[in-house]
This record gives structure tokens, C-alpha cells and sequence, in this order.
């Protein structure tokens, strides 16, 4: 498996983006294709490909991830109104990069989660 990705080039700082947060488990930039005001990836620092890959040495990351997507969201001043926190998981989700994130969406009236076909 690809242990490189934008991802972890994001997180080692070999490209440059606006960093919200980073620590040792997550780091938080903004989508650089927003479909919001408010578009933000949380991403895990080590590679964990998708959910199917999450194992329970992993649950203290994915709590770190809701932590801060919370904390971003009073940053951003859309805690009140709301926000809506997105992982995909494989092709038909949408995932597009192999490196499990979480999308924080807000900022406007986002709709319906699903379009009814």
C-alpha cells in the first residue's frame, strides 16, 4: 500500500497550506475545493487508508478528530447555527484520497444530506 499521499505531505509540511491545527495525532487545513463557506479536512497524521481500515489503536485519534472538528467550529463561529461533520469510506462514498479525513461543512444552510433520485 502507498504510504505517500497529499495528505502526508500536508502533515510534513512539503506543501504549503493554511494549517488550523496540528498536533501529534491530527491536523486540520482548509479543502482547497470548498463546497462551503466553512470547508476544513481533519486528518489523522499516520496513514489509516479508510474506515474499513480503523482499528481500536486507533480510537484515540478518531476522538481527537470530533475534538477538534468541535473546536474549529466555535472557531469559526458555526458551533450555534451548525455544521456537518463527512468520512467517506470507498469509491461509491466519494472518497478520493486513500487517507481517512473528515470534512467540517458549514457556515450556510447545507440541505439535505442525499439527493432523492
Amino acid at each position: 500500500m502507498k504510504k505517500d499521499n497529499i495528505f502526508i505531505n500536508i502533515i510534513k509540511k512539503k506543501i504549503k497550506v493554511d494549517i488550523l491545527y496540528q498536533d501529534e495525532l491530527v491536523t486540520a487545513f482548509y479543502d482547497l475545493n470548498p463546497k462551503a463557506p466553512v470547508h476544513v479536512l481533519i486528518v489523522p497524521n499516520i496513514l489509516i487508508p479508510t474506515v474499513n481500515h480503523v482499528t481500536t489503536n486507533d480510537e484515540i485519534i478518531l476522538g481527537r478528530l470530533f475534538v477538534v472538528a468541535a473546536k474549529i467550529a466555535k472557531k469559526k463561529n458555526i458551533h450555534s447555527s451548525g455544521y456537518r461533520l463527512i468520512v467517506n469510506c470507498n469509491h461509491h462514498a466519494g472518497q478520493e484520497i486513500y487517507h481517512l479525513h473528515m470534512h467540517l461543512l458549514g457556515g450556510k444552510p447545507l440541505g439535505p444530506l442525499l439527493q432523492k433520485k
